[in-house]
């Protein structure tokens, strides 16, 4: 029976095939499921045999400690060299979305307490 291995939703494709990769060279059969035409399925990797669950769990999980690593690693560079983007530098690319979900954010807190506020608190 089948079994759910590696859920790839949201999943960078660089990792993905990083995963690809280690169940390959360690010769663990598996396959591969799509989002489907409408996106509404699981992308996903599937393993075949449960038997090679614990095999392969323990090789990904010693890939993402080593991936964690790298990422921190990448990531402290950017922010030194100042190409990570803050809080305010990401919004500023785009002005028009930010402000946008700022009042958007406004008018739902306003909708909310509109009653405590014609109640005259």
């Amino acid at each position: 029976m089948s079994i759910l291995f590696f859920n790839l939703r949201g999943v960078p494709n660089d990792e993905a095939e990083a995963v690809r990769d280690l169940l390959n060279l360690h010769d663990i059969d598996y396959f591969e499921t799509s989002a489907g035409m409408w996106g509404i399925s699981l992308p996903a990797i599937w393993l075949y045999d449960q038997d090679d669950l614990p095999a392969a769990r323990q090789l990904f999980d010693e890939y993402q400690q080593q991936r964690t690593i790298e990422q921190r690693a990448l990531y402290q560079d950017l922010k030194q060299q100042g190409l990570q983007p803050g809080f305010w530098l990401h919004n500023l690319k785009k002005p028009v979305r930010f402000v946008g979900f700022c009042l958007t954010i406004a008018l739902v807190i306003y909708v909310s307490i509109q009653w405590v506020l014609e109640m005259g608190f």
